[in-house]
């Protein structure tokens, strides 16, 4: 009776042996198919250049960390899931907080996305960034790259050591957005916190939340989550694009911030230290006191280009209204807040655009 039982059990694990290999095989692409998977799969460069998102825990303060020590490459092997998105790669192309981020890995990110374009590398390129000059990384390659590749700006505001760490799920996301057919065409996009920005009117508007990209005065262009991908408009118009020198850096542009009581100093010593250009962060309207706007008038006439932005963080900046721009020679930056009014009145120096009337038309594109 036991030997009985014994060979009955063994033939009923015998047939649920086979049902389950007959189902695995069912259900289971053959390897031709699988390989023919991954070959549709978009194919995204990740360049990394440090940032919060690439930031380590330090023992100097409870909440401190330290910037950019952990490559991009181990940033995507952390996280469960990323490698069904796209075929991905990594480079390092810096690994600095982002307050250091200057010229020469600007123009270190145009050279080796150009290249990839070029070469047909890749479908859509992540760079890692931190979030504190994020924007105008941005809106810079926004200003020099002509591509329909979705090119995607990601940080975070949480260091990867950190409990609740954003920058895993903000990679994802970002993965998701530039491994995306519908992306294409959109320009440079920034994902944080499930929303994707438009490089032109995205702002950091907080010192600490998760929460603190937005865009004032347009908007979010889209959102991306567990279950879908939105765009809430059509894909913009190009917008003009410039070319870079050779090499770095671009020219000097100093933004004078404006305030109560404030004389003809900081104008005066811009000048000196040869700026090309001055931005003015300008109260409400982009104004300030009559010394201030004397020495730009007067920095002006010496063929220094200036444009005045606002401090306020949104609204638009017009002409005319509260300083008389056209008889004192200044452009006004509209939409764009000081450090982005900085950004391009570089790449417009740069190209010898420097007539006011010429600027004020490149500040309206």
């Amino acid at each position: 009776m036991a030997q009985h039982s014994f060979h009955s059990i063994g033939s009923a694990r015998a047939f649920i042996g086979l049902a389950l290999a007959l189902m695995i095989g069912l259900l289971a692409p053959p390897a031709s198919a699988q390989t023919a998977t991954n070959a549709t799969l978009a194919r995204v460069l990740v360049l990394g250049t440090g940032g919060t998102i690439a930031g380590q825990a330090n023992a100097r303060a409870g909440n401190a960390y330290d910037s950019g020590k952990i490559s991009a490459a181990n940033l995507i092997a952390a996280i469960p899931g990323i490698d069904k998105l796209a075929t991905i790669s990594a480079e390092q192309i810096s690994s600095i907080g982002s307050q250091d981020m200057n010229d020469k890995v600007w123009f270190d990110l145009v050279k080796r996305i150009r290249a990839a374009i070029e070469n047909k590398e890749v479908d859509g390129v992540v760079i890692t960034h931190g979030t504190d000059t994020m924007e105008e990384t941005a809106f810079f390659l926004q200003n020099v790259l002509d591509t329909e590749i979705p090119i995607v700006l990601v940080g975070s505001m949480r260091p990867s050591t950190a409990i609740g760490a954003d920058g895993p799920a903000n990679l994802y996301d970002a993965m998701r957005v530039a491994s995306a057919p519908e992306s294409r065409g959109r320009g440079v996009l920034v994902v944080l916190n499930d929303t994707i920005h438009g490089a032109r009117w995205v702002q950091k508007t907080n010192t600490t939340s998760v929460q603190t990209f937005r865009s004032p005065d347009a908007g979010p262009v889209g959102y991306v989550d567990t279950g879908s991908l939105r765009f809430l408009a059509g894909a913009p118009a190009k917008g003009a694009k410039y070319k870079l020198p050779d090499a770095p850096p671009l020219p000097r542009v100093d933004i004078v911030y404006s305030h109560a009581n404030m004389d003809a100093a900081e104008v005066e010593d811009a000048v000196k230290r040869g700026a090309k250009g001055i931005v003015l962060a300008g109260v409400g309207d982009g104004n300030s006191s009559k010394g201030a706007i004397d020495a730009l008038a007067a920095a002006a006439k010496q063929g220094v280009v200036v444009v005045r932005s606002s401090r306020v963080g949104s609204g638009y900046v017009n002409r005319n209204v509260e300083v008389e721009d056209d008889k004192l020679g200044f452009a006004v930056a509209l939409d764009l807040n000081p450090q982005k009014a900085r950004v391009l009145l570089e790449l417009l120096i740069a190209n010898g655009i420097t007539d006011p009337k010429a600027v004020q038309q490149a500040y309206a594109q």
